[in-house]
């Protein structure tokens, strides 16, 4: 992989941690100021890698490589690096709390949907699933980070910070998983409304008639409606009644903050205050992926194996484990109804995703693939390659439409998907202290791109697949690279697309902290795929079983014929040989290519002796 995730990561690093101490002190913010998510996102672009990969862990100085110091020393040096992490994280969730708890508040990242009217104080307030999937991703990494440390601080001062930090922690961890749980919603419609018609027609790639369409969906989401029958903290049922109905469709998933007359979680041990939510209950895409991304955390095999959470917030993640579930699979269902059965393409395949309020884009049809991939990494037992295939082709054209691999044109709209990005109109939240009707900005298009054909490269066990996703994640890093800030602040941070787009003429010289990120995420994940064993090769392995036995062989006739008047260093050099194909044998299961190798090293070297031998017989005569 060309990529090198680790020496990016690290050049990351480097840039984090000048741009963050331009004057020896943290700075807050970036191209924005400073939010609850965008403070978060700053320190996930050193906790998150550090939490998911021991060789960049920071917790133990004394088992920190160098690099990994070294790109980190204006942040402090040795033992002070923990430290001042622990200070900093102290900071930032005593910064987002206040008299009701726990803040989640969307702040500078909330922008007026109305010319003229800047959203007011109180809008700028509203809590946004966005926070809250972020506070949960951080939190553990946060408890992962202060286990460690904990392990090898010996200055009691120190012990008593990590104590108080893992307290707040946990705090902030309880509020974000209540605050998507009141998040999660279902919309149901009738379906000869005007969205029912449209999700009719999105998922009907055979041209069914729309009543046969209409009992196939309601067949293939039995699963989910039953589901949604076990969902009650948080969550009001009232409308699920009718989901049972042949005349009724729904859709499943996070809405933008908290939902319109959505119900307290009872029972909860923390002092905090659950505040009214005025966010529409129905699902918007982007929001329940990253819902989902952050709700995946809580049951990853890090949080299990040590145990992160308490009881309190494993009954809780339980509760969320069924809302996340219940989206992945009915995600996952409308976008592959009827499977390309009769050689059709899936719904998802259809390019752009139609959503039930009548909007298209290809950005949405970018998060519907994201949905489709996450549940075939939680089933990977009933992942096919054939599904693989679909949702690389799927992806291979997002890019050409999105203008990643392919050439924009003049006044090309695609190039609004990087910049200024897709508007999403938060529904609800003009009805909030009288003030304009609020929107949402995405600009993520290439990152998640990345995130997804790197997921995929991970799923899949097809020799031929794999190269060709890693081929194609080689051109989406280039794009991404390219879009790297060359001065300023931020230089060596993200984004500044007119580089790669010369149609924007705007440029930035601050980091935005929201794509930074996502670029992290992706290179962590990059590590990931880099870490993993290659598919394995049924005719490869052939190959090195058949050329390890032809040098044993031919190994074991040379050995008989050799005299003990032979050389010492013949005797060496066979010796060697028959060392190298023992190892070859032993890894010839896990790495047939360079069990292969080895075994065709050893011929060459019992053909050279083979010459030699034949060489001095004729001297002979």
């Amino acid at each position: 992989m060309r990529i090198e995730p680790r020496e990016r990561l690290l050049e990351v690093w480097r840039s984090v941690a000048r741009t963050s101490l331009p004057k020896g002190e943290w700075t807050w913010g970036g191209r924005l100021e400073r939010n609850s998510i965008s403070d978060a996102e700053q320190l996930l672009t050193i906790l998150y890698p550090s939490a998911s990969r021991e060789f960049l862990s920071l917790a133990d100085p004394s088992a920190t490589p160098d690099d990994v110091q070294e790109a980190l020393r204006p942040i402090g040096r040795e033992i002070e690096l923990p430290r001042t992490i622990v200070e900093l994280l102290i900071e930032h969730i005593e910064y987002y709390s206040n008299e009701d708890g726990p803040s989640f508040s969307g702040g500078t990242y909330l922008w007026s949907n109305e010319p003229g009217k800047d959203p007011t104080p109180a809008q700028r307030k509203l809590d946004v699933v966005d926070s809250f999937s972020m506070a949960v991703t951080l939190m553990l990494s946060t408890l992962t980070f202060t286990r460690d440390f904990r392990a090898v601080a010996r200055n009691p001062a120190t012990g008593k910070r990590l104590d108080y930090l893992e307290e707040i922690a946990r705090r902030r961890l309880t509020a974000a998983m209540v605050g998507l749980l009141r998040s999660f919603v279902v919309n149901v419609f009738d379906a000869d409304s005007d969205a029912g018609e449209i999700l009719v027609n999105t998922v009907n790639q055979q041209r069914q008639p729309s009543r046969q369409v209409l009992s196939s969906l309601h067949r293939e989401l039995q699963r989910v409606r039953a589901s949604l029958g076990e969902v009650s903290i948080g969550f009001a049922k009232e409308n699920l009644e009718s989901l049972e109905s042949r005349s009724r469709l729904f859709e499943v998933g996070w809405t933008w903050g908290v939902a319109r007359d959505s119900p307290e979680v009872l029972g909860i041990d923390k002092d905090f205050r659950q505040r009214k939510g005025v966010a529409e209950a129905a699902p918007y895409l982007y929001f329940t992926v990253n819902a989902l991304d952050g709700i995946s955390d809580l049951f990853s095999d890090r949080t299990i194996q040590l145990s992160l959470l308490d009881d309190e917030q494993q009954r809780l993640a339980a509760a969320l484990r069924l809302r996340w579930e219940a989206a992945q699979r009915y995600w996952s269902t409308i976008a592959t109804f009827g499977e390309g059965s009769g050689g059709k393409d899936w719904p998802l395949q259809d390019i752009p995703w139609r959503t039930t309020d009548d909007r298209e884009s290809e950005y949405f049809s970018l998060m519907v693939s994201t949905l489709a991939i996450q549940d075939r990494e939680s089933n990977t037992a009933r992942v096919s390659e054939d599904d693989l295939l679909r949702l690389a082709n799927a992806l291979d054209e997002l890019a050409q439409r999105g203008r990643i691999t392919r050439r924009a044109t003049r006044n090309d709209p695609a190039i609004s998907f990087h910049h200024p990005g897709l508007r999403l109109e938060l529904v609800g939240s003009a009805e909030l202290d009288g003030g304009p009707s609020l929107r949402w900005q995405l600009s993520d298009y290439s990152a998640v791109l990345l995130k997804n054909t790197l997921r995929l490269t991970a799923l899949t066990q097809n020799i031929a697949l794999r190269d060709r996703l890693i081929r194609f994640s080689e051109k989406l890093w280039d794009h991404l690279f390219d879009r790297r800030l060359r001065s300023g602040l931020g230089e060596g941070l993200w984004d500044d697309p007119g580089l790669a787009y010369r149609e924007i003429s705007e440029s930035f010289d601050r980091p935005s902290w929201y794509f930074t990120e996502r670029v992290v995420e992706c290179l962590t994940l990059a590590s990931h795929v880099a870490s993993r064993k290659s598919p394995q090769s049924s005719v490869l392995e052939t190959v090195a079983r058949d050329s390890l036995s032809e040098a044993q062989s031919r190994l074991s006739y040379i050995t008989l014929e050799l005299t003990s008047a032979g050389s010492s260093s013949l005797h060496r050099s066979l010796n060697k040989a028959r060392l190298d194909l023992d190892h070859a044998q032993g890894i010839i299961f896990d790495r047939p290519a360079t069990a292969h190798a080895m075994a065709s090293e050893v011929l060459r070297l019992l053909e050279r002796l083979d010459i030699a031998g034949a060489d001095a017989h004729e001297g002979d005569f």
